[in-house]
């Protein structure tokens, strides 16, 4: 399949000077005409980011940024922290809309000053209000949500309910003190049920192995993909075993940028040992695994051609696309000859499910 190069001068605002440094990668897609890509219909992208401006952080006082992570983010489009831009890039790649996660503040969910990491998340949460009101039908962001202290948890996510944000980021990796299969969470998993907003766990975030930074040579790669798929799997693993869906019907999980490849596999082997392991010993669930997922947990996509095989067979209703905006991983601004690569032989009606459907039915979404 070609390759297309990402042209940084497609982004709106981009000087020559940044895009000529802008880092280049290229994505797999299938060349389209001008008229093929204006005939497909938007998409919706679910996990996309913003990028915090550095004076934000200076609201706090001087006590609480000593304890900040220094974490460099650099080379963003402009689209990233201005969101007038931003809607200019949805434009050019065929997004009708996107739900926004954090830069900087997804290392936030790592740091140990508990004071800390709940102020910086009030801050963002203010400052993503702000962002969104560029355009409230477009820009869709989700609150951050500190866990440690579950009542104040729960009323910084209504808050960000109130203010039109949508859904409740949490971490991916909990502090080893609080695994997900605690007690701890249920007042949480209760009121964001009770809302509709689902729990989101993106990747990278809490007590991973991304809290220390990133290593050098091989043990870099590997972190990169064993412990990241590790990351994920044990946290589905937690959700789905504690009977948290059992308890909680109406809630929902969203695991961002996790991709979907493993997810079949996976739920195969856990229902195998459901079935195995339930003759002999009592377990907190009474239903397969795979049919709680079916139920209740979503995953999103990027470039995971392996994943999308199984479309024909499976995921339709739980998985959605995404662009990862503006990460090096995105796939602006060549998103729609990506995504017909990946969809290709599919009908209209599954392929609207996993770039627009799924996500207007998860978050309520007012498009």
């Amino acid at each position: 399949m070609p390759e297309l190069p990402v042209d940084a001068s497609k982004f709106a605002g981009m000087s020559e000077e940044q895009a000529r440094t802008f880092p280049r990668r290229n994505v797999v897609g299938v060349e389209l005409s001008d008229a093929q890509v204006s005939a497909m219909p938007k998409m919706i992208s679910t996990d996309a980011h913003v990028m915090e401006p550095d004076a934000l952080w200076q609201e706090l006082t001087s006590r609480l940024r000593e304890h900040l992570p220094k974490v460099p983010f650099r080379n963003n489009p402009p689209g990233a922290t201005d969101p007038h831009l931003r809607l200019r890039d949805q434009d050019t790649d065929g997004v009708a809309a996107e739900i926004l996660f954090p830069n900087y503040g997804m290392a936030l969910f790592g740091i140990d000053d508990i004071e800390t990491q709940q102020e910086s998340f009030k801050l963002y949460n203010d400052w993503m209000r702000e962002f969104c009101a560029a355009d409230p039908k477009r820009l869709y962001g989700a609150p951050l949500v500190s866990v440690y202290d579950i009542k104040a948890g729960i009323k910084e996510m209504q808050r960000g309910h109130s203010m039109g944000l949508k859904g409740a980021m949490i971490w991916q990796v909990p502090d080893p003190r609080l695994p997900f299969t605690d007690p701890h969470y249920e007042p949480l998993w209760a009121a964001c049920a009770e809302v509709g907003a689902p729990v989101i766990c993106h990747i990278l975030t809490g007590h991973s192995y991304i809290k220390t930074g990133q290593k050098p040579g091989l043990q870099g790669l590997k972190d990169a993909v064993n412990a990241k798929t590790n990351d994920s799997a044990n946290t589905l693993f937690d959700f789905i075993f504690s009977g948290a869906f059992d308890r909680h019907p109406k809630m929902r999980l969203l695991l961002a940028e996790s991709e979907i490849g493993w997810l079949p596999f996976m739920l195969q082997q856990w229902d195998y040992y459901f079935e195995r392991f339930r003759r002999d010993r009592e377990l907190p669930i009474k239903r397969k695994p795979s049919e709680i997922f079916n139920e209740h947990v979503f995953g999103t996509f990027l470039e995971d051609y392996v994943g999308t095989r199984f479309f024909p067979w499976w995921g339709e209703k739980n998985c959605m696309w995404s662009n990862d905006y503006p990460h090096f991983n995105m796939t602006f601004p060549h998103s729609r000859q990506v995504v017909e690569y990946h969809l290709s032989g599919l009908s209209e009606e599954k392929r609207q499910r996993l770039t627009r459907d799924n996500a207007i039915q998860l978050f309520g979404l007012d498009i």
